[in-house]
């Protein structure tokens, strides 16, 4: 499956061996982009993305490997640029630990593991459907009042106890089939805390 390639990819990434090409984003890609993270996060309106991502400078787009795209914005200090998000193929883009670190406050589609899945998921691997239903784990709901999360979409792995998240990824199975099945993979985790996208903190 892609992202558990992603997931080995980033493992060991080093950006001045594995960055192939590099493009400025035109300013329509941009807007295209913005819109695909809210459609993952709707929390994020236009406001809080036009901050986070503003028009000037545009992104510059790095390609990794055939199919994975790294989208980063230039450094406060201009010394290189700081990837913020990644999406491989069509799937969805996925922000990096460290921008979803740098704003706390910012609300991200989320789910918890329970402190059991912990070990794992610090070692890259992915998150089982106990991990999020045991006491401890934590996804929306599916009561038909609040929208409960789709195969295929994009989440933010924070863990029972811990403040800030620990890997992003990608539903497997609706959060529903989840909590009905309570077995095999829930997320593909495709970036955890200590990979090698984790240590990149500027590609110059």
């Amino acid at each position: 499956f892609f992202l558990q390639r992603i997931s080995t990819m980033f493992k060991k990434f080093d950006p001045s061996e594995d960055v192939s090409t590099s493009t400025q984003v035109k300013a329509s890609v941009q807007r295209g982009i913005k819109s695909q993270i809210h459609e993952f996060h709707p929390v994020l309106g236009e406001a809080v993305l036009d901050e986070l991502l503003p028009k000037k400078p545009p992104l510059t787009q790095y390609k990794i490997g055939p199919h994975l795209m790294l989208y980063c914005r230039q450094s406060p200090d201009k010394g290189g640029d700081e990837p913020v998000f990644f999406q491989h193929r069509d799937g969805p883009i996925l922000p990096t630990l460290k921008f979803v670190h740098k704003y706390p406050k910012v609300q991200f589609t989320r789910v918890t593991v329970d402190k059991g899945a912990i070990p794992f998921l610090l070692g890259g691997a992915n998150v089982m459907c106990p991990g999020l239903t045991n006491p401890g784990g934590e996804m929306p709901a599916d009561d038909g009042e609040t929208n409960g999360l789709e195969k295929g979409d994009g989440v933010v792995i924070y863990a029972e106890g811990k403040e800030l998240p620990l890997a992003v990824g990608m539903m497997t199975m609706s959060s529903s089939d989840v909590r009905k099945k309570n077995k095999g993979n829930g997320i593909e985790v495709s970036h955890f805390l200590g990979d090698g996208l984790w240590g990149t903190d500027e590609i110059q």
